[in-house]
C-alpha cells in the first residue's frame, strides 16, 4: 500500500513538473484560448525542473546528467515541431517521443522507465499533442 501511495505521488509531481500552470484565474468563466503562435510554443515547451524529475525517479547522479541531455534534445525537438506545418506536427511529435523513450530505456531502469513513459504520455495527451 505504501509503495502505491508513493507511487501516485511521484505521479502527480511529475506531471506537475511537466504541465505548465493553466488555472491563473481560479473559477473565473474562461473563453475559449485563441489559437496564436505563442499559444503553439507553450504547448510544445517541454521544459522542466530536473530536480523535481530526479526525485520522483530516484536518479543518481550519472543518470541525472544523462537524462538532461537526453531530455534536451527532446526539448529541441518539440520546438522544432512547433514551427513545422500542422501536417508535420503529429509525425515530428510523436517521433521525438519515441527516439527519447528509446534512449531514456538505455539510461534509467526499468522502474525508473516505467514512470517516465507514463509521465510522459500523460503530458503529450493532456496537451492534446498525441492523437
Amino acid at each position: 500500500m505504501k509503495k502505491i501511495v508513493l507511487t501516485l505521488a511521484a505521479i502527480f509531481l511529475m506531471t506537475m513538473a511537466f504541465a505548465e500552470n493553466s488555472d491563473k484565474h481560479g473559477n473565473e468563466t474562461q473563453k475559449a484560448p485563441e489559437v496564436t503562435v505563442a499559444n503553439m510554443d507553450k504547448k510544445y515547451d517541454m521544459s522542466l525542473n530536473y530536480s523535481s524529475l530526479a526525485s520522483a525517479l530516484q536518479l543518481d547522479n550519472y543518470q541525472m546528467k544523462a537524462v538532461q541531455i537526453v531530455h534536451n534534445k527532446f526539448v529541441g525537438e518539440m520546438n522544432e515541431a512547433a514551427k513545422a506545418d500542422a501536417s508535420e506536427r503529429s509525425t515530428m511529435v510523436k517521433q521525438a517521443a519515441d527516439k527519447e523513450l528509446k534512449y531514456m530505456s538505455y539510461i534509467l531502469t526499468r522502474d525508473q522507465y516505467r514512470k517516465f513513459n507514463t509521465l510522459l504520455n500523460v503530458t503529450l495527451n493532456n496537451r492534446g499533442l498525441l492523437k
